[in-house]
């Protein structure tokens, strides 16, 4: 495959992370509606269930804490990374040839990285939030302002979007040499395609990849120790206090701690294609799952939603 240049000289590159899409087109005809049908619903039920505790959040009052708000800013962010994703990857399963502009690409790349980013940072600023509410309750208010909580927030999105449009910037006016791309969406497989690799630029990723993802795992894995062994000694209650604010967090973080490792990993074309896959399937969907079935507050507003929605 080869880039096609247009008359507005714009750059067009192969997508050939679908295992063997054009032998199942011809032989398995269904298949691909299937798997259209499939990704179609998930982006539905990703776009449904994460709105609809970001607009609890929203409304109720009580929910309007510095935990529920950065849980609303989590989902919000998921939904951001599956709308910079889905509509590309409907298309391509109907499509003869996937391909995608290479402006386009560093643009879905961008916002695929930065976004990703702001979820690590977002689950940091939760983690600290955890860490002040039970290990300094009598502090809690004074700390957790809301301009604190707006400060923590800007900084979770603005940050990766800086550190991240770099990279990105400067390969915009790069030479390619390749014009296939090792993927089902644009994530870093798009350096490779460059007829030069640069040492700085590769420096400067393992850099922004250490700020916006070692260092927030680091922190909460440092937050979530002191609330272990200040709840160790506490009273039971306040155990179980922990347990129920924490676990959803933690759970989160694994997960997506575990999937995200697979961009950074090489692996052979099967495996990253079911692992892109649980990305942008799976995770989407177990954040509203968590924070919906394991947060008491959500789980009654939820609840209620769907009770007045039965009797009316």
């Amino acid at each position: 495959d080869v880039g096609i240049i247009m008359n507005a000289n714009v750059t067009y590159i192969t997508l050939d992370g679908h295992v063997e899409i054009n032998k199942y087109r011809y032989v398995y005809f269904f298949i691909i509606y299937v798997y259209f049908l499939m990704m179609f619903t998930v982006y539905i039920l990703i776009i449904c269930s994460n709105s609809t505790i970001v607009y609890l959040i929203w409304v109720h009052q009580n929910l309007h804490e510095p935990m529920y708000i950065f849980i609303a800013a989590l989902l919000l962010n998921s939904l951001l990374i599956s709308t910079a994703i889905y509509p590309k990857l409907l298309i391509d399963f109907l499509s003869e040839k996937q391909v995608i502009s290479y402006s386009a690409c560093l643009f879905q790349c961008f916002l695929y990285y930065s976004l990703n980013s702001s979820e690590f940072l977002l689950l940091a600023a939760m983690s600290y939030d955890r860490y002040v509410s039970i290990c300094k309750p009598l502090q809690y208010q004074t700390i957790m302002k809301k301009t604190t909580v707006r400060i923590f927030l800007g900084l979770a999105w603005f940050v990766p979007a800086c550190q991240v449009a770099v990279p990105v910037a400067l390969g915009a006016n790069t030479k390619l040499c390749n014009f296939t791309l090792k993927g089902i969406f644009c994530n870093n497989s798009i350096y490779k395609l460059h007829c030069v690799s640069s040492r700085a630029l590769t420096v400067y990723s393992v850099i922004v990849f250490f700020n916006v993802t070692i260092l927030p795992v680091l922190f909460i894995i440092f937050t979530y120790t002191k609330i272990f062994l200040i709840t160790y000694q506490s009273r039971r209650e306040v155990r179980i206090k922990a347990a129920q604010t924490c676990l959803p967090h933690l759970l989160v973080l694994i997960s997506f701690s575990f999937l995200f490792t697979y961009d950074v990993i090489i692996f052979p074309k099967t495996i990253r294609l079911i692992m892109t896959l649980q990305v942008i399937l799976y995770h989407p969907l177990f954040n509203p799952i968590i924070y919906g079935l394991k947060m008491k507050e959500i789980y009654n507003h939820i609840k209620r939603l769907f009770c007045q929605g039965k009797l009316n």
